[in-house]
């Protein structure tokens, strides 16, 4: 279980092909700190240390991880958003992210309001009835706020600490970031579904604030 607040920004150092898969050479100041066995959320995914030395995390990526998310078109360089797991007696300072993927989301447009940042990020229609208003998603493992909701879009405000410390920093307009939507809204859907209930239905591309 993690939090959605990045701890680190690695640097991939190498994706090498493996049978079905690949494994990750990432960066990071926080490997003298990661053993083997260990959890890690990388860009959002959650990933299993294979070994930790020298200053970097490697770790291996399967067939279906590479095919739910972002980490089979990351380029070598790349800047990844990395966490620890919440220790037991941790504090929860985002919103619960389990490191599981919901869907791979676009970035439609990136704006500057004063030193604030707005983005405009699309997702699969299939993930609408678990994103709300003010509620909490993670977008390339970061805990953000939906603060304009559409069909199949949200606005989300960066504050400046954030695109300074994290992958965001260096986002650009059409990049895909993993999307994970929160854990007690898939709960409460879910039920709703058992129960025959439906949902309201808005028009793509419509944002509402």
């Amino acid at each position: 279980m993690f939090t959605g607040l990045v701890e680190s920004v690695g640097a991939l150092v190498e994706r090498k092909p493996t049978a079905g898969g690949f494994r990750l050479r990432i960066a990071t100041a926080l490997s003298g700190e990661l053993s083997p066995g260990d959890s890690l959320a990388v860009n959002g995914v959650c990933l299993t240390v294979i070994l930790s030395e020298q200053g970097e995390v490697h770790a291996d990526v399967g067939p279906e991880t590479i095919r739910v998310t972002t980490l089979g078109w990351l380029p070598q360089g790349a800047a990844v958003n990395l966490e620890r797991p919440l220790r037991a007696d941790g504090r929860l300072g985002g919103h619960f992210v389990q490191g599981h993927v919901d869907a791979v989301g676009h970035i439609e447009e990136i704006r500057a309001e004063s030193d604030f940042h707005w983005l405009t990020i699309s997702f699969p229609r299939q993930l609408a009835p678990y994103v709300i208003q003010k509620g909490s998603i993670a977008v390339d493992g970061i805990s953000l706020t939906v603060a304009g909701l559409g069909a199949d879009r949200v606005d989300l405000m960066i504050v400046p600490f954030t695109m300074a410390h994290t992958s965001l920093g260096r986002a650009q307009v059409h990049d895909r970031v993993n999307l994970e939507c929160d854990m007690v809204g898939k709960y409460v859907v879910r039920a709703a579904e058992l129960a025959g209930l439906t949902f309201t239905v808005v028009q793509p591309g419509e944002v509402t604030h």
